[in-house]
């Protein structure tokens, strides 16, 4: 049987969980995975909230998953892709670029949205295979400001 892909549901937080666990342990960064398996019935039922399953052979391969956006400077929604993951032993079976094709299908249908995403410059691997794709990449500095860092200025 093939691969194929399809939107998770909240009747998929528990897969998704696990998932994005993986890829968090995957990344040496388990540690600040805080989503409970609830939270993602609820995210799934979000219509912001985009999260695509492969499946090979039946088999749970990998995810991607996205939330839409405005980008105030256009007004224009645009999709913003938060993970991308395929299971070690499916990788090279072309899922990757399977899930990102299913992604751009979802993108194009309300509006031709750009996706837009971040990584990490050391990984060279994923700066390839999304070049391949034809993304545009970008150098720039993802700053983040968590409430234990701002809350003593309040």
């Amino acid at each position: 049987m093939p691969t194929k892909v399809r939107s998770a549901g909240p009747e998929d937080a528990e897969l998704v969980d696990t998932l994005v666990r993986e890829l968090a342990d995957h990344q040496d960064e388990g540690q600040y995975i805080t989503v409970t398996v609830e939270r993602w019935r609820e995210l799934l039922a979000d219509d912001a909230v985009t999260v695509l399953l492969a499946e090979h052979d039946g088999e749970p391969a990998g995810y991607v998953s996205a939330v839409r956006r405005i980008h105030l400077w256009t007004g224009r929604e645009v999709l913003g892709l938060d993970d991308l993951y395929v299971r070690e032993r499916f990788r090279g079976a072309g899922i990757g670029e399977l899930l990102m094709l299913e992604l751009a299908r979802a993108a194009a249908l309300p509006g031709r949205l750009t996706i837009t995403w971040g990584m990490r410059t050391s990984n060279e691997g994923a700066q390839r295979f999304y070049a391949r794709l034809g993304a545009s990449l970008n150098t720039k500095v993802l700053a983040a400001w968590p409430y234990d860092a701002y809350a003593p200025r309040l």
